[in-house]
């Protein structure tokens, strides 16, 4: 009997972390542009980049975003048919679906990619040299993060 309601228990949970995840990707504002965006800023001060190359570099993302659109709305609605695929059991619509929602992630991340080369040309040989320690540049922010979370 105990067993039986941890079931029924774990289960109503799950379904509701279920439910609010749902609801979170629908709600999720857009994300903002370059220019408004403090990780756009960090970066320019990073690599220490122009007027000319912030303003190259904004104009370039937001076009990777306006062409991007399409694709994160497919994304979301794939999103919405996996949730109902998941909660009807239909293991063949969910790999499906998978499928599906892989090769628009690896679009997206094409375009992105494609928008940091586009950046990544228009940067003098100093710049890039910090742009291509940028890996472990983040790693060690990563990891300074953690262990001050650790100690914290």
């Amino acid at each position: 009997m105990k067993n039986t309601l941890l079931g029924f228990a774990a289960t109503a949970a799950i379904a509701g972390g279920m439910l609010f995840a749902a609801q979170e990707v629908d709600s999720q504002p857009a994300q903002p542009a370059v220019q408004q965006h403090p990780h756009g800023a960090r970066l320019a001060a990073y690599l220490n980049l122009t007027p000319a190359q912030v303003a190259q570099a904004k104009a370039d993302h937001q076009a990777a975003r306006q062409s991007a659109q399409p694709i994160r709305q497919q994304l979301k609605q794939v999103r919405a048919a996996m949730f109902q695929a998941v909660r009807a059991n239909d293991t063949a619509k969910i790999d499906q679906l998978s499928a599906q929602e892989a090769g628009l992630k690896g679009q997206l991340s094409a375009m992105r990619n494609e928008a940091f080369g586009k950046m990544y040309s228009t940067l003098t040989p100093e710049q890039r040299a910090k742009a291509d320690q940028l890996p472990a540049h983040f790693r060690q922010m990563r990891q300074q993060r953690m262990q001050n979370h650790q100690n914290g």
